[in-house]
């Protein structure tokens, strides 16, 4: 699908974001091992949530799905049955790393695997891990790439050190660790997102965090079920957050965004750049910090991104690219070499689409150093089949010169559905 995109006169309107896609599998997984039924709100119902869906049924969870409302039926820790055929991820790196963790407790073996773009991503770094506490795990190319064998039971807790801060290493460890003996420690090299931790206390797990140091005691009493509302997803209000910001004449609002510390980086992001984003209404919903987020048409300068920031931002970061090609100044992305294993090259491939559009970026190892230009030209762009990338190059689109014309812009389907009517609803004249 091509996807046309202009600049417009004018960008006005409220946006109530998708529910978190992060939120939305964790509550699905978690609840699937407590035990008994538990509503699940704001669900987002989009490719890769789903394919969480279908693994969990083939495992035997009960999930009822009505629009975005979820009903499951959990059946405890080990109350999964062999599901006697190959479990599929479909596109998802959260569905097959932290499965991989659930399926290293269970005692039967089990297959799971993906499309093209998931067989490609490394899962050395989560087969390791769960290997030391006592699973057996093969995969592809020297046990580092899926489908992935595994054979569970009889976990010990270990202290592992995560090479790379990776909220998807740390909840499959921590998966399996609620069924080992012992207790199992984990030391990150800088914060990651910490939805896993919030949902365990909340469900009776004993995880205490202190820094970068999470301690886990595997649990006695089953996990009690626990009905959640999905915060809106702040990866997916960041698109909106920079298309305000750099639109000449916009003010939108988004409503119900997750603004979880270990998330909500594109904050403080575009506040270091300048933005006319201010916070209003801030509570607790369902554990997790939530707000409304205002922008408003801005003047943005350069800035520096890299250590602790990347991995709070690491989603955001092709979107970033974007508000930064037309900022002041010119602006650096250090430590980000985890790009280069997202659904795309995310650095390879956001500096050729945006160069394209006229943006002065160069590629480094790790990240990019993007010069601002005064404007941006439309052109033909490809997504790369990389959802965060389709959306970036229509935001790049509403405040390019000329029409841009996305190719693969079918693939924001993976996280919002609904992007594109969204960016038609906003665009005025």
């Amino acid at each position: 699908m091509n996807q046309k995109v202009r600049r417009t006169h004018t960008l006005r309107g409220s946006i109530v974001p998708p529910g978190d896609k992060s939120i939305s599998h964790r509550a699905l997984i978690l609840n699937s091992i407590a035990e008994g039924n538990a509503r699940i709100s704001n669900f987002l119902p989009a490719a890769d949530c789903l394919s969480t869906v279908c693994c969990l049924r083939s495992l035997g969870t009960n999930i009822a799905i009505e629009k975005n409302e979820v009903t499951i039926c959990g059946t405890g820790r080990r109350g999964f049955n062999n599901p006697g055929t190959v479990l599929d991820a479909g596109n998802s790196g959260t569905t097959i790393r932290i499965l991989a963790g659930l399926l290293a407790t269970q005692p039967f073996e089990s297959v799971i695997t993906g499309d093209d773009s998931l067989r490609s991503r490394p899962m050395g770094r989560v087969i390791h891990p769960l290997t030391l506490m006592g699973a057996e795990i093969r995969g592809e190319e020297n046990s580092t790439k899926a489908p992935l064998i595994i054979r569970g039971g009889n976990l010990h807790g270990i202290r592992y050190q995560l090479p790379v801060a990776s909220a998807q290493i740390k909840s499959a460890i921590l998966l399996a660790g609620l069924s080992a003996q012992g207790n199992t420690i984990i030391e990150e090299p800088g914060p990651s997102r910490d939805h896993t931790e919030r949902m365990l206390r909340a469900m009776g797990a004993c995880v205490a965090s202190e820094g970068c140091m999470i301690n886990l005691e595997p649990i006695v009493s089953p996990l009690s079920p626990i009905d959640v509302t999905v915060p809106g997803d702040i990866s997916s209000a960041a698109f909106w957050l920079i298309a305000g910001a750099l639109h000449p004449d916009a003010r939108i609002a988004i409503l119900r965004t997750g603004t979880n510390p270990s998330r909500s980086g594109i904050i403080d992001i575009l506040h270091a750049m300048g933005a006319n984003l201010r916070t209003e209404n801030e509570r607790t919903e369902g554990n997790e910090p939530v707000a409304d987020l205002v922008v408003e048409s801005s003047s943005l300068r350069s800035t520096t991104i890299e250590g602790v920031t990347i991995p709070r931002i690491i989603d955001e970061i092709p979107a970033i690219a974007v508000a930064a090609s037309v900022a002041n100044g010119t602006t650096f992305i250090r430590n980000a070499s985890e790009l280069r294993v997202k659904e795309s090259d995310r650095i390879s491939s956001t500096v050729e689409e945006l160069s394209k559009l006229g943006a002065q970026i160069e590629e480094l190892p790790d990240g990019m150093i993007i010069h601002g230009v005064p404007k941006l030209k439309g052109s033909l762009c490809d997504s790369h089949n990389d959802h965060r990338l389709a959306m970036a190059l229509g935001i790049a689109g509403l405040i390019a010169e000329g029409e841009t014309i996305i190719s693969g812009a079918e693939v924001v389907n993976i996280s919002y559905p609904d992007f594109w009517e969204t960016l038609a609803r906003i665009s005025l004249g």
